[in-house]
């Protein structure tokens, strides 16, 4: 550990003993000593705060040490502080997957909603099988204690759940249900774009991304390319407000409300020829229950949080 400018260090004699059992020598343990044991468990735990605010590259140049030797002594102190709190007992999770490289290799990242912090991170993929890993972890007592699960329309994540926590209600993401009326109103725009020809197109091309962005999110230009969008094509006019109005769905407190909501809506669809939008409705029946959860009081919970977990993720996957 340095002091001001001057590096201490301690130099101590380890006792090397041999073993009338075994024949093998053996060396004495000493419970101070780190995973690394050219450090102290005091150092490393050290190393771990310092890391709280640093990069990695920082704490190493600062300390004078390798960058694996930074990273093997954070390591330690997290899996420390992971030991010391426990294993937590959520009753509100999000459960949602990262991909880590290409090639389909995805991990599932566990949340608790209430507490608005990660709590489990692994499987091999997003089978069923993963997802049992995190139950078989968080233990038969605490599982029963999950009272909402959060998640996409994903099966195995569906079947994980009812059999381990049954008791749960599970309510599907607000964000993924949107992004799948986004990819019907983007195949809206790709079909006029290939119905048109000539000067028309030049109102479609390049306008997927005001199209599927929020009204109060777009910029002043982005208002008027939209508007003028709008203007020149009556079916991509007529697929736009039926998305703004979608949303409706999440703003009413009973069941029945937003049902009757979902039933306009959908009569609303008749005689408009628009392929992907009847394709998600049939996508939304089936899936109701899931959805309509969501009115219920009881499971009422920030959904954000999850998907920006999982954009801090893909952030420092970025930048490693």
């Amino acid at each position: 550990m340095s002091c001001g400018t001057t590096r201490g260090y301690l130099e101590i004699e380890v006792r090397r003993v041999l073993c009338r059992c075994c024949g093998k020598v053996r060396r004495e343990k000493l419970d101070f000593l780190a995973d690394n044991p050219f450090y102290t468990k005091r150092f490393a735990w050290y190393v771990g705060r310092r890391c709280r605010a640093s990069s990695i590259k920082d704490v190493a140049e600062e300390l004078h040490l390798d960058w694996h030797t930074v990273k093997e002594l954070d390591k330690q102190s997290r899996a420390a502080q992971l030991e010391k709190a426990g294993t937590p007992g959520p009753t509100a999770i999000g459960i949602d997957e990262i991909s880590i490289r290409k090639g389909h290799t995805d991990r599932i990242v566990v949340s608790d909603l209430i507490r608005r912090r990660p709590i489990w991170f692994g499987g091999e993929d997003r089978s069923e099988a993963s997802m049992n890993q995190f139950y078989d972890w968080l233990g038969e007592k605490k599982s029963k204690g999950v009272r909402l699960a959060v998640m996409d329309r994903w099966k195995p994540f569906r079947n994980a759940t009812n059999n381990n926590a049954p008791q749960a209600a599970i309510l599907f993401d607000k964000f993924h249900i949107l992004r799948h009326l986004g990819e019907a109103l983007d195949k809206v725009r790709k079909s006029e774009y290939a119905r048109l020809a000539g000067s028309e197109r030049r109102y479609i091309k390049g306008q997927k991304s005001v199209l599927l962005s929020n009204h109060e999110n777009l910029t002043r230009d982005g208002r008027k390319s939209l508007k003028t969008l709008l203007a020149a094509n009556t079916r991509l006019h007529t697929a736009y407000l039926l998305k703004e109005a979608f949303g409706q769905l999440w703003g009413d407190q009973r069941e029945g409300w937003a049902r009757r909501v979902f039933d306009n809506w959908k009569a609303s669809l008749k005689w408009q020829r628009l392929k992907p939008y009847e394709k998600f409705v049939t996508m939304i029946e089936r899936h109701w229950e899931g959805i309509a959860a969501d009115c219920r009081p009881e499971n009422t919970v920030s959904l954000g949080f999850v998907e920006g977990f999982n954009n801090k993720l893909r952030v420092i996957q970025r930048r490693a």
